[in-house]
């Protein structure tokens, strides 16, 4: 299979990566780093970086940002910073990749466990996790050619830990295995609309 993964060299993005070029053939893209450059941000960017791809058996997105601050905090533009960027360039990626991935094929988008679960400064980036995860049981509904579409909500994952451990105080971390059977399950199985919670 010829499978994209944008956000191939993040904190999951790597480990996914290094499991399926085993037996795949993996295009990584990512801002600045990857065999070909992409800003999921900018709908121009995502429409360029797909004319320059191959016809596509999978699309995999474990990548965008959201900000991190306490409500008091959060101006309009820290909201549009997540919706830019994590959900509209999640959908935009899913709007656009249609002509490019083939039959059968699908999509995986990325979320979190603050769409279930929120912690504190995190209102926008649940705001996004939510939005997409209604984006995703929505659109499974109208995709054509067979193709399918799921989300991977993963919770404090083993790797970042040491990152994120204050935020998430009582949170069990969840071995980057099972985060990454969470991405197997959406792009080898034949669910459409899910929500794979690695929690």
């Amino acid at each position: 299979m010829k499978i994209l993964i944008i956000g191939g060299n993040g904190t999951i993005g790597k480990t996914v990566t290094s499991k399926l070029q085993l037996d795949h053939e993996i295009i990584t893209a990512g801002r600045q780093t990857g065999d070909i450059t992409v800003d999921i941000a900018d709908s121009n960017s995502i429409q360029s970086m797909l004319e320059n791809l191959p016809l596509l058996d999978a699309i995999v997105c474990i990548a965008g940002e959201a900000k991190w601050a306490p409500f008091s905090e959060l101006t309009e533009e820290d909201y549009y910073l997540g919706l830019k960027s994590k959900l509209m360039g999640q959908v935009n990626l899913v709007r656009l990749g249609q002509a490019y991935l083939s039959p059968g094929g699908s999509f995986t988008l990325t979320t979190g466990i603050l769409a279930d679960d929120p912690v504190i400064m995190t209102a926008s980036a649940a705001m996004v996790n939510g939005g997409l995860h209604s984006f995703v049981k929505a659109s499974a509904l109208e995709l054509e050619n067979s193709q399918r579409i799921n989300v991977v909500s993963a919770g404090l994952v083993e790797d970042a830990v040491e990152k994120y451990r204050d935020y998430f105080p009582g949170h069990n971390a969840v071995p980057m295995e099972r985060v990454v059977n969470g991405y197997l399950r959406s792009i080898f199985g034949k669910g459409n609309g899910e929500i794979i919670r690695v929690y």
